[in-house]
């Protein structure tokens, strides 16, 4: 029998893939099944809503009668009108139903191939109620990519039509549940919808249960599939620290999680660095598949850089939170923030909105300050002199300090202050990019990133940096710097840690000096 493999494709299957334990979320969802709620389930791409589904449709099988449809098989052309999605609906169910009453399949095939003249939805719904209404068990109604159809007006009527029979369950036939997945909510469907006409804006799917199981993996998710996976490889690898990797890195996020492991164990542990595959499930092997999924062109992250040119406001509160330290309130209700945290760019956390996990946030780094490298000296004289601060394959950044406090001064010196106020932390990773390029990575700490200071993480072949970023406020406040970046090295176990203060007193003194403190040694370097 051939061993499981780490799978980003389409749905997963237990028997052939490395899966995260659903069983409890599954059983949260069959709750509300029994319960007779329609509801949609909601997420970004590829967060495993294809896999939840057909994973509750084997749950519910014994129960139920389970009637599961894919809106991306009816083609663009049958949402055109009544007549072309009756007979796209009807044939599709026809393909996904084994157990139907033959007076039902007859009247489904007619509406199938368009031999009825009254083939509207009026007409098939009064026959999927006399379905419900003889069928031996109750049915289920589960339909994936539902947003698919989100842009037409008989997609309304199709939602219309099952609230109708929702509200009048009681003396009418019709669905146990119903269950909408996709990226965009139906309940406001109205985004997607030209607002030509009033009756476009409002969703009629307000009947809908909040749908709230929590989708993303844990810790204790991700080890359970690594523990798997270590039952069949025997790596020997530290199964509770690649979890904690993976979660701090993704925070749960399906695909973003997977990907990281096949990447590790089909890639890294290949590439001729690492000897086997329990060399390559370590920090340094993680690391390195961070640095290499970052560097590839994969469907899930193309598919999200292109909303940022669909929705400029978007981009707009993206770069605002990621270089000018912005605190932004969550209100799911305001426009970028409603469609950010629809395509998984952000969530809230305690009230504020910030970037869902690091990998999105190295990745939105790096695509803004690509689009800015193009012109900037700052950039220009990081990559013209990268190759000095790599010293048999180890980072010098005390040498990067040194060097950008040079160029920095040298490029900006006359520069405005208010300029420089909202650009100098960019300014510094225009600076460190082309240098680590290839060989290393960066992310910034959401707990302190706001006006006054940031954290850089830096990771250059296995070794971390700790870099304090922020603009000086007098020496009180340079001090309390100081302290802070010290209980930060203790959090994590280093001994060395640098801080960059932007100041902009005329009578500043630019450099770098060395201190210790609490017996950490901090290299600090005014700007």
């Amino acid at each position: 029998m051939d061993k499981k493999v780490f799978n980003v494709n389409a749905d997963c299957r237990p028997d052939k893939h490395y899966m995260v334990d659903i069983s409890d979320r599954l059983l949260e969802i069959k709750n509300m099944v029994d319960m007779g709620q329609y509801f949609t389930i909601n997420r970004a791409r590829q967060y495993g809503k294809t896999t939840t589904l057909k994973a509750l449709a084997k749950l519910l099988q014994n129960s139920y009668e389970v009637v599961s449809l894919d809106f991306q098989m009816i083609s663009y052309e049958s949402f055109e009108d009544e007549k072309a999605f009756v007979k796209a609906f009807s044939g599709e169910l026809l393909d996904n139903t084994e157990s139907m009453p033959e007076e039902i399949r007859e009247m489904m095939t007619l509406f199938s191939e368009g031999r009825l003249q009254n083939t509207t939805l009026l007409a098939l719904f009064k026959t999927l109620s006399k379905w419900c209404g003889c069928s031996e068990k109750r049915i289920v109604l589960l339909i994936d990519e539902v947003d698919s159809a989100a842009n037409n007006q008989v997609f309304l009527d199709f939602l219309a039509q099952l609230r109708g029979y929702y509200i009048k369950r009681d003396t009418k036939p019709t669905f146990q549940s119903v269950i909408l997945a996709g990226v965009y909510d139906v309940k406001n469907i109205r985004r997607k919808l030209r607002p030509d006409e009033e009756h476009k804006r409002n969703s009629p799917w307000n009947i809908a249960a909040d749908f709230l199981v929590d989708m993303d993996f844990s810790i204790k998710d991700i080890a359970g599939m690594l523990r798997d996976y270590e039952d069949d490889w025997h790596t020997g690898m530290d199964i509770y620290e690649m979890a904690s990797l993976l979660y701090a890195y993704t925070s749960g996020y399906p695909f973003l999680v997977s990907r990281l492991c096949k990447l590790i164990d089909e890639r890294i542990s290949a590439c001729g660095i690492y000897q086997d595959k329990k060399s390559a499930w370590t920090k340094k092997g993680f690391l390195d598949a961070v640095r290499m999924l970052l560097n590839e062109k994969n469907t899930l992250f193309e598919s999200l850089t292109n909303k940022l040119f669909d929705y400029p406001k978007l981009r707009n509160l993206l770069y605002a939170l990621l270089f000018m330290g912005k605190s932004i309130p969550y209100n799911p209700l305001e426009p970028s923030t409603e469609i950010a945290e629809i395509l998984g760019f952000v969530k809230n956390i305690n009230g504020n909105v910030v970037v869902s996990n690091r990998i999105f946030e190295s990745l939105l780094y790096n695509l803004f300050l690509a689009d800015e490298s193009i012109e900037s000296k700052i950039y220009d004289a990081g990559s013209q002199e990268k190759n000095q601060f790599i010293i048999n394959g180890h980072l010098n950044m005390r040498l990067v300090l040194e060097k950008f406090v040079q160029h920095f001064n040298e490029i900006y010196g006359g520069s405005k202050d208010s300029f420089l106020e909202e650009a100098g932390r960019r300014y510094f990773l225009l600076y460190l990019k082309p240098i680590i390029n290839g060989a290393g990575n960066y992310y910034i700490e959401a707990e302190t990133r706001n006006r006054e200071r940031t954290d850089i993480i830096v990771d250059y072949h296995g070794e971390q940096f700790i870099i304090e970023m922020k603009l000086w406020r007098g020496n009180a406040y340079h001090i309390r710097g100081e302290e802070q970046l010290c209980e930060y090295l203790d959090y994590y176990h280093a001994d060395e840690g640098y801080m960059i203060s932007f100041c902009f007193n005329k009578d500043k003194e630019i450099g770098v000096k060395e201190t210790i403190l609490y017996d950490k040694k901090l290299i600090e370097a005014i700007v």
